[in-house]
């Protein structure tokens, strides 16, 4: 008569079949993931995607140490260097367009400032006229947008012509009609108007951000119509909350994804805006320098130094896309529905 001890009955009863050992395993490793992991994982099996995040990230910090790099003496945007340039030739600069170790990219014909340290010094600006105006028209847009999504009736249809009355304006016509009358009135009320750059700035920021708005609460509107329809909402309906409360503290946080989306789209249309409103003079005046001011300096010296226009065009090209790339990238990301 043998003997089993009850440890060992209890070890075997304990031991299942391989079958069932393969899915425990395979039920182990399954870890379950938020939304917005699952959305940075997506975004980050895009290369291009990656590749323009990088670039971008570079364009911002850059634009952050600028400033600093100046008050050090690192970068010199208004320094002149007349040794380098050459009269006989209309200030063009002596020798291979002015590159050298000390100036990277040369220096400008006619002024003779370094033309790495103005594109360095100009991305700072460029940035905040390009972002100041991109969360005016993102502010507007979103919370009229939300107004008119979820109040529908008398309220929606005033908000819906006044998109239409926005839309029919020529921005550009508008932009330039009013530029002197504008800025000079912001030059009567901003603080230390003794710096020409700053009513131009706000004037230009204003001008794009109150007339870029439409498209934003239209989307916004959009989506708000199929949020309004949802079980939280009449939830918070029948436990008597505000509208200003279904406003931002239900349907706004549930719109971050298009809002994310839209600001980096927008965000290079306002870098180019810049560029071409400093073409057409109602920019920020130099010598402030913005890539927009320094592409247009450099445009009456295409032929004699073709560097000096090539390397802000260059610029431009490369940050626009970029941005339109990373972009189509969230949307992409936070989209898995839509066709890739």
């Amino acid at each position: 008569m043998s003997f089993v001890s009850p440890g060992s009955a209890i070890d075997q009863e304990a031991q299942l079949p391989p079958e069932r050992e393969l899915e425990a395993d395979a039920a182990a490793k399954v870890v379950g993931r938020s939304p917005t992991r699952l959305a940075m994982a997506r975004f980050r099996r895009d290369k291009l995607s990656m590749v323009s995040f990088t670039i971008v990230v570079i364009y911002v910090v850059g634009a952050i140490l600028a400033p600093f790099l100046v008050k050090f003496g690192v970068l010199d945007p208004y320094g002149p260097h007349q040794s380098l340039l050459d009269p006989a030739l209309g200030g063009i600069p002596k020798s291979h367009w002015g590159i050298s170790l000390h100036h990277p990219l040369g220096v400008e014909p006619g002024a003779g400032r370094d033309v790495l340290s103005r594109l360095w010094y100009g991305i700072t600006f460029s940035l905040m006229i390009a972002i100041s105006a991109t969360l005016v028209a993102m502010v507007v847009g979103t919370v009229l947008g939300i107004i008119a999504g979820f109040s529908r009736g008398v309220v929606d249809t005033l908000i819906s012509r006044l998109v239409d009355l926005t839309l029919s304006f020529p921005q550009t016509l508008m932009l330039l009609a009013l530029s002197s009358t504008g800025v000079a009135l912001f030059a009567k009320a901003l603080p230390g108007n003794q710096a020409a750059a700053l009513p131009n700035a706000v004037y230009v920021i204003l001008v794009l951000g109150l007339f870029g708005w439409p498209g934003m609460a239209r989307l916004i509107r959009g989506q708000v119509l199929t949020i309004r329809e949802r079980e939280f909402i009449d939830a918070a309906r029948v436990l008597g909350a505000s509208n200003g409360r279904i406003y931002f503290k239900e349907i706004l946080p549930n719109l971050w994804a298009p809002v994310l989306v839209q600001f980096t789209l927008v965000m290079p249309l306002y870098i180019s805006a810049e560029a071409a409103l400093s073409f057409l003079g109602v920019g920020i005046p130099p010598p402030t320098p913005t890539l927009g001011n320094v592409l247009t300096d450099s445009i009456n010296y295409s032929t004699g130094d073709f560097f000096f226009f090539l390397f802000p065009a260059l610029l431009i090209a490369i940050v626009v896309l970029s941005f339109n790339l990373l972009g189509d990238g969230l949307r992409d990301a936070l989209d898995p529905k839509g066709d890739r």
